[in-house]
């Protein structure tokens, strides 16, 4: 009897469980918890998804993107892309709202820090498409839409949404006053 339930356990295990890291070809990040992950889903608007609160074409990148992984319907959150930057992945997705694709990259998930279905994007493409499409484009989409910020250096230094929240709270984001005196106390 335990031969047997051995056996059906073998058998059951693939059903019951499926291996996102199966052809994935990801890059790891050497990040606490991840995997590689590729799988089907549809790109979604996450506060339409939880709350019924939708906008058109997914909110025109001012919402945050989820995807509704096919075999299980879990909502999976894809914080980044495939740059270095930790920018986020709704540039990336956004061309696809709605629609059915297939995605590669890194699943974080452990328990002893929180993580779950937290999803680090890097290759994208429509179900049926052979070709796939780097995760990439995040700072070129700054760049275009941020022309009088040109320059060298990293993108946040030359942000003016970012500049214009130092300015107004200071770098700590606590006040100008409390910069003030974080800045006499630590660097004066």
């Amino acid at each position: 009897m335990k031969l047997l339930f051995t056996f059906l356990a073998l058998i059951a295990s693939p059903l019951m469980a499926q291996d996102y890291a199966a052809n994935s070809t990801a890059r790891s990040w050497n990040l606490y918890g991840e995997s590689p992950a590729r799988f089907e889903a549809q790109v979604v608007d996450i506060l339409c998804e939880l709350t019924g609160d939708c906008a058109e074409n997914c909110g025109d990148g001012r919402r945050q993107l989820g995807l509704v992984r096919a075999n299980d319907n879990a909502l999976i959150f894809p914080n980044k892309n495939a740059q270095a930057a930790f920018t986020g992945a709704v540039v990336e997705l956004l061309p696809f709202c709605g629609k059915n694709v297939e995605v590669d990259g890194l699943l974080i998930e452990d328990e002893d820090v929180g993580a779950k279905n937290i999803y680090l994007v890097q290759k994208i493409r429509l179900m049926g498409d052979d070709t796939w499409i780097k995760a990439n484009r995040w700072t070129k989409e700054w760049a275009r839409a941020n022309p009088e910020a040109k320059g060298k250096g990293p993108w946040f230094r030359r942000d003016p949404h970012v500049n214009a929240a130092i300015m107004a709270e200071g770098h700590l984001g606590l006040g100008l006053e409390t910069d003030e005196a974080f800045i006499r106390e630590w660097f004066e």
